[in-house]
């Protein structure tokens, strides 16, 4: 038998920095909207559920085409919980060990995010035979060559070593864009608070990683969104 896949999207109801955060409107629709519509639209998901602890959230998910199976428990909907234990709560609720493959998760914030991107990342990950995919961008400028404030409040190197090299001399390292992951569902046990060995990637455009924390990403999103 085939197994399935399955998209779920985190978002509970308490937010400290942007107030409301997952259901901000923006261009006339609540910010997790766009993450619904991109999953339902790569037409690779058989469901696509959003994981909350807030019936506001739950109604407008709902009027968007996503599931609310059941309202997520308070110990596992604070500012301290994990996405992975948002995860295992759903996997071992739904029971989807037995007939489906992968789960994809996307953040709710996550406006940029394509089906094109989500369909070729699901066929990635099987491509490689890896246990987990990470969305991943280039940083905008070397991280090796950060600065810092020291104890005297002047600016110095953070890695002195690398203060004489030239940017385009420094090795290329790149970041988690903390838009979406995709976990092989046997493999999710394995998986603790780091990557497991077999991790795989997709690249995304900077413009399309940008991570909503403060006031001044969605600001940001804006102006990108305007041009």
């Amino acid at each position: 038998m085939k197994k399935k896949n399955i998209c779920l999207i985190p978002a509970r109801g308490g937010s400290k920095r942007i107030k409301n955060k997952n259901i901000k409107l923006f261009n006339n629709h609540p910010l997790i909207s766009y993450a619904i519509k991109a999953s339902k639209k790569s037409k690779i998901f058989d469901r696509v559920i959003v994981s909350t602890d807030s019936k506001k959230i739950a109604k407008i998910s709902i009027k968007y085409g996503a599931e609310i199976p059941f309202l997520r428990s308070k110990n596992i909907s604070t500012d301290k919980s994990t996405t992975l234990s948002v995860i295992k709560d759903v996997i071992k609720r739904l029971k989807l060990y037995e007939r489906y493959e992968f789960i994809c998760v996307i953040y709710a914030t996550a406006v940029r995010v394509s089906d094109k991107d989500l369909y070729n990342a699901q066929k990635k990950i099987k491509r490689d035979k890896s246990d987990m995919l990470i969305s991943v961008t280039e940083f905008d400028y070397p991280p090796l060559r950060a600065l810092k404030i020291n104890n005297k409040n002047f600016l110095e190197f953070n890695w002195k070593q690398y203060a004489p090299k030239r940017s385009q001399d420094l090795p290329k390292l790149i970041r988690d864009a903390g838009q979406f992951y995709i976990y092989r569902i046997s493999s999710i046990s394995k998986i603790k608070n780091v990557i497991p060995k077999k991790t795989s990637f997709f690249m995304l455009r900077r413009y399309n990683a940008i991570d909503i924390d403060t006031p001044e990403d969605l600001e940001l999103l804006k102006k990108i969104y305007s041009k």
